[in-house]
């Protein structure tokens, strides 16, 4: 498959880019990732998250930067400044590698393989999902059914680290990941620390992925390859949830890109297996499987042929599930889970959580019960997503596949009241690899990478409970303003980042048009 995606920055259509060598600098630029990335390894000690009973909780190093305010307030310093460097490291990366050459690819693998290697040992910061790994991991071992019962059900499940909000809840993962748990809950013979490195090394698996198949699947599309890794796998926003953070969405998403590049080489088999090992992992990428079987059929294809390559690629998957859930026993329960989970409460930042919120307000303000808004709104959220994803299933040119796909990837995601930061995350190399445009689409990327970056580092720092109540508000004010302050001095002072987003602006046609009116 060949397509040619608009906005596409093609190095083999400028010859001059192709035989002109990456600008100067670059390994500067890389050094200052390390140190950025380093920072966020030492912030970590002092504001990551730890099971109550590791033994790094008796270090006298940890316990001086965990206990002390001004060693917690030291680290969340750190950690945001760490940030912040890792992303000007970033930027500077895109700015040098401009035109995107030859050997770029090469300079953008090195930055993520050496922005990588300090958060490979970082403790879990940003979230703590890792640890819910582990006590379902434990539920796997214990003979109980994740889909159905809660960590809570587990002796010292809290003294492991797992949030309260996992106590009740069913697992949101697929039944490949709940043998993985198993798996690694088995072989760390009940270390906590260990058993973290072995997730963040199994996250690490899908971040290596993504850093192979992104510029493949890129070039099919006439897109540079090394752009797109650039854009996705080099990011600091994807470096810091798929490594510092291990979350199993990396494994995921490396998968979900595998299986693609797969279908658009039309080896729609392995397209299909490897699509359902991504769904094994968390069943959301279960909306690329139609897409996957378009592409299967072939460019060519009239309707009977693409029904008939659907119905292949859904008893493909069927059999594959099948086999998986009754290898581990718990059959089809992620597909229960799947279809009923939408997550706590919604996000303020989500458009679905702010229709809730003004919703919510208006009920108020005539004193009406508001209490089944929520509800409602997720409800229609997910019809309007289901929707849309099936108009893009029948509307559309086969060289626009993969763009269709993003889209009704996203509207699944996007039409949700929750949505974590790293939800993004999946959407990210599907619109990276069919082409984002250097106008508003590129400068969207950016302010979005900036807001969560900036979001993240405030989030989720851990505080031991007798310094919660004085410390958490002051340290979590202090992260917001160092990366006010950074992001305001990179975006208009920098001498050297300051024209990036001003650049992207006045590239947006719209506002040109507006301007000539």
């Amino acid at each position: 498959m060949s397509v040619t995606a608009r906005g596409a920055n093609v190095s083999a259509s400028n010859p001059a880019a192709v035989s002109s060598p990456p600008y100067a600098g670059v390994n500067r630029t890389l050094l200052s990732g390390v140190i950025g990335s380093s920072l966020i390894l030492f912030g970590s000690f002092g504001t990551g998250w730890l099971a109550s009973v590791s033994p790094l909780n008796r270090d006298p190093f940890f316990i001086m930067l965990r206990t002390e305010p001004a060693g917690v307030t030291a680290c969340v310093i750190l950690l945001a400044l760490g940030c912040w460097l890792l992303f000007r490291s970033w930027w500077r990366l895109g700015q040098k590698l401009k035109g995107w050459g030859e050997g770029s690819l090469k300079v953008v693998r090195r930055a993520v393989w050496l922005w990588s290697i300090p958060m490979l040992v970082t403790l879990p910061i940003m979230s703590r999902d890792v640890f819910a790994y582990i006590g379902q991991g434990r539920l796997v071992d214990a003979g109980q059914d994740p889909y159905v019962d809660g960590i809570s059900s587990l002796n010292n499940w809290f003294q492991l680290g797992t949030d309260t909000m996992w106590a009740q809840d069913g697992t949101p993962y697929g039944p490949l990941y709940l043998s993985i748990e198993w798996l690694v809950v088995n072989i760390v013979s009940g270390s906590t620390d260990v058993a973290i490195l072995a997730f963040r090394a199994i996250a690490f698996i899908g971040v290596l992925l993504c850093l192979h198949f992104v510029p493949k699947l890129a070039e099919l599309h006439a897109v540079s390859g090394a752009k797109a890794t650039w854009m996705t796998v080099a990011n600091p926003l994807f470096l810091v949830n798929f490594v510092a953070s291990a979350h199993n969405d990396s494994l995921m998403t490396g998968l979900a890109v595998w299986a693609v590049y797969l279908a658009c080489k039309r080896h729609g088999f392995w397209a299909v297996v490897v699509l359902a090992a991504s769904v094994g992992v968390k069943p959301i990428t279960l909306v690329l499987l139609p897409f996957i079987g378009l592409l299967w059929a072939g460019p060519d294809a009239k309707w009977p042929r693409r029904i008939l390559y659907w119905f292949y690629t859904g008893m493909l998957f069927l059999a594959l599930m099948t086999l998986v859930g009754w290898l581990n026993g718990y059959w089809f329960g992620w597909l229960s889970v799947m279809l009923n989970y939408t997550g706590a409460g919604f996000s303020i930042y989500a458009p679905l959580g702010l229709a809730t919120v003004g919703i919510q307000n208006i009920f108020h303000s005539f004193g009406l019960d508001s209490g089944g808004v929520l509800d409602v709104v997720k409800t229609a959220g997910r019809l309007i997503g289901v929707v849309i994803a099936f108009v893009l299933m029948f509307r559309g040119k086969y060289s626009h596949l993969v763009q269709r796909m993003a889209i009704a990837f996203t509207a699944i995601v996007v039409l949700s009241p929750v949505i974590q930061p790293w939800y993004l995350l999946w959407l990210l190399p599907f619109f990276a690899v069919t082409g984002l445009r250097d106008d508003w689409q590129m400068l969207w990327l950016h302010l979005t990478t900036i807001f969560f970056l900036a979001y993240q580092a405030a989030d989720q720092i851990f505080v031991w409970q007798f310094l919660q109540e004085s410390l958490v508000p002051r340290v979590q004010l202090i992260s917001w303003g160092i990366s006010i302050a950074c992001a305001v001095y990179l975006v208009f002072f920098d001498p050297k980042t300051k024209n990036i987003c001003a650049d992207l602006l006045s590239s947006t046609n719209w506002l040109k048009k507006r301007k000539k009116a």
